[in-house]
């Protein structure tokens, strides 16, 4: 049954049936979006509706399908689901796919490329796959995938942050002035472990070995669960901590967030990422003489590639290595 309702000075037509998955077109007029309401109906009645005129069927008709089949099953659906509401709203959901190009593709990307590279890179993957999706496995006429052919933006160079000297001491002593108790410990696990952010919240007491000195992560960035060895330190620490929940930290990655920048804010720290702590560790392994499958075990990292963007050594360092092993 059709559902014409108004929305922001258009009018949007679903169309829901059991057994499949709902059909939704945007118009400007309600007169032609009760006309194509009507028609579809017919067609879904009579069988013909699955061959598809794609005059018919906007950008915006793919995006939704899109969203409601193929986003839940991904891991990070929710994440993708924000996206897809706003690639929703976004001009480009108009374009028919009889006439939608590259060239409209492109003039997309330049637009989105004002909220950020990561966040354009993010959309022309998302447009990439639906399109993919939509020839393949949907059986769409689409003679070509108009996204294949428009160039990414190029992402920044990697961060090369990391701790100043000073800046660890004054860390941990803003954390001493501050009503957010887990904050101090997850910072000094992060440098302890390069565990992610979203991993050492995501971490639970019954996923930790005191004994063995490992800890569990169930679930990774790269959809992979992976055991991190425990330094003393961090072993130390995790004794410290009061267990009054299931996981080890209890905020949330927004409370954790707003910490960060206020205590940053407060001793006066500049440039400094939270994700930089990642950076800090492993850097700090390969100087304690760890190799490069060694590191890789802790962090996650599949290739030596992808390792080495988190690896900042610091030259100087490198120095009284050097004479030591020359003498």
């Amino acid at each position: 049954m059709a559902n014409i309702r108004e929305r922001k000075g258009k009018f949007q037509v679903q169309i829901r049936r059991v057994g499949a998955a709902s059909i939704t077109r945007t118009f400007l007029c309600k007169r032609h979006a009760v006309k194509w309401a009507m028609k579809t109906e017919i067609e879904l009645e009579q069988g013909s509706f699955n061959r598809i005129d794609l005059a018919a069927l906007s950008v915006g008709d793919l995006l939704n399908r899109y969203r409601q089949t193929v986003v839940p099953r991904k891991r990070c659906h929710q994440t993708e689901d924000r996206r897809l509401q706003r690639l929703i709203q976004d001009p480009i959901s108009n374009i028919l796919l009889s006439e939608i190009t590259s060239a409209d593709i492109a003039v997309f990307r330049d637009r989105r490329l004002s909220d950020g590279i990561r966040t354009c890179q993010y959309d022309l993957s998302i447009l990439r796959h639906m399109f993919r999706i939509a020839i393949e496995e949907w059986s769409l006429p689409i003679p070509e995938n108009p996204a294949t052919k428009v160039r990414k933006p190029k992402s920044n160079p990697p961060r090369e942050r990391r701790l100043e000297v000073h800046e660890y001491e004054l860390l941990e002593n803003g954390c001493e002035d501050t009503q957010s108790a887990y904050l101090w410990p997850i910072i000094c696990l992060a440098i302890e472990t390069a565990m992610r952010r979203g991993e050492l919240l995501a971490l639970r007491w019954e996923d930790i070995d005191l004994d063995e000195h490992m800890a569990g992560l169930r679930m990774t960035k790269n959809g992979s669960p992976r055991q991190v060895p425990l330094t003393p330190k961090a072993i130390a620490l995790l004794e410290t901590i009061p267990r009054t929940s299931y996981r080890v930290f209890s905020a949330s990655s927004s409370a954790l967030r707003m910490a960060w920048d206020r205590l940053l804010k407060r001793i006066g720290i500049t440039n400094l990422h939270f994700h930089d702590l990642r950076h800090e560790a492993i850097s700090r392994f390969f100087e304690m003489g760890l190799s490069v499958p060694e590191v890789a075990l802790i962090s996650g990292h599949k290739t030596p590639s992808q390792l080495f963007r988190y690896t900042n050594l610091r030259p100087k360092d490198l120095v009284q290595k050097l004479s030591t092993l020359t003498q």
